[in-house]
């Protein structure tokens, strides 16, 4: 009696909460406890072979029957009736519960963004303006084509906003080292920050520069000033300024100018303006050769070149164009293969 009541005692201690842990053991010990009622039934058909075993009670348990394996002893047919029939289903429908909701968990804490992404060269954004980033993901889709992911990291209490489209990551703050860590910081090949509140857009981009100064680093404020103080602290930095009331007064004066900057900007339809690098191991050339070329083999007007000075708009037919500069281009589509 006193041996009854400890392992009751240690049953209701260990199997209260029926965990994984304790689900596999119960498992296990059903199967055993079968097995040993078979067996000293006589079922040797059914306890013979250990894949005779277990497929006969997988089979049993899950009310599938096919009939080709079943008790032939009058006790077998007991065991059967009283022990495994009756014990397979709830562990059976319990085993079936629980990896269901270990699915469901898992896929749940995916659209919370809750957890850890494995991603390399990846497009990390930062924030959240509800249509506007909707916009600007659909815009770096388009561009993108695929050929680098898109990690959204915000810090609203929000679901993935496009789920299957882009990875998500929900963080308490755009300095939390653990959360960012979640978000693959180190290993974006571009960092692209868009907050409502530029405080906080400026605090997450001296945190991504510090954890990954290689990558490319994109900021937008609505105070120049704010997008200033990040230059001094982070020269390869660039900085987008709002521009919405330099487009009002220059449509003001000259009317269509805001359609124009909208074309320019559209990367989903009309002409668009691209950028590329002129080879390091071409020859130097001019500006006339080059805008001769784009024009003719690719329908795209060169508007800019930068040599790391800054970005010299409608450059000069003689202008010099030395390897490894920087051009711009309006175009329809990106041109992917140059012929130089």
């Amino acid at each position: 009696m006193a041996l009854w009541l400890f392992f009751q005692r240690w049953a209701i201690r260990n199997f209260s909460q029926l965990n994984g842990r304790n689900l596999l053991l119960t498992l296990l010990g059903y199967a055993a406890i079968s097995w040993l009622l078979l067996a000293f039934a006589g079922e040797n058909e059914l306890t013979g072979s250990f894949t005779n075993f277990i497929y006969y009670l997988f089979v049993t348990a899950s009310t599938v029957g096919y009939g080709d394996m079943s008790p032939t002893t009058a006790m077998g047919k007991w065991v059967v009736s009283l022990f495994v029939i009756p014990g397979g289903l709830g562990l059976f429908a319990m085993a079936i519960g629980r990896i269901a909701s270990l699915f469901i968990r898992y896929w749940k804490s995916g659209l919370m963004g809750k957890r850890s992404l494995k991603v390399n060269n990846h497009i990390l954004v930062l924030g959240w303006n509800e249509q506007r980033t909707l916009h600007l993901i659909k815009m770096l889709q388009h561009e993108e084509k695929g050929r680098r992911p898109i990690v959204l990291c915000v810090r609203p209490e929000i679901e993935n906003p496009l789920p299957g489209e882009v990875e998500f990551v929900r963080v308490a703050s755009f300095t939390d080292q653990e959360g960012m860590v979640r978000a693959g910081i180190d290993s974006a090949s571009c960092i692209l920050i868009d907050n409502p509140e530029d405080d906080i857009t400026l605090s997450a981009a001296l945190f991504c520069t510090s954890k990954n100064p290689k990558a490319h680093l994109l900021a937008y404020f609505k105070d120049e000033a704010l997008s200033q103080l990040l230059k001094q602290h982070c020269p390869n930095a660039e900085c987008i300024p709002s521009v919405a009331v330099e487009m009002l007064a220059k449509a003001a004066v000259d009317p269509g100018s805001s359609e124009l900057h909208h074309e320019l900007l559209s990367t989903t339809e009309g002409m668009t303006q691209y950028s590329v690098r002129y080879p390091a191991n071409s020859p130097s050339t001019t500006i006339e050769a080059l805008f001769a070329t784009f024009k003719q083999d690719y329908e795209a007007t060169l508007i800019a070149i930068d040599t790391g000075d800054g970005v010299e708009l409608n450059p000069s037919l003689q202008r010099e164009v030395p390897p490894g500069c920087k051009l711009f281009y309006i175009s329809d589509e990106r041109v992917n293969n140059f012929r130089w």
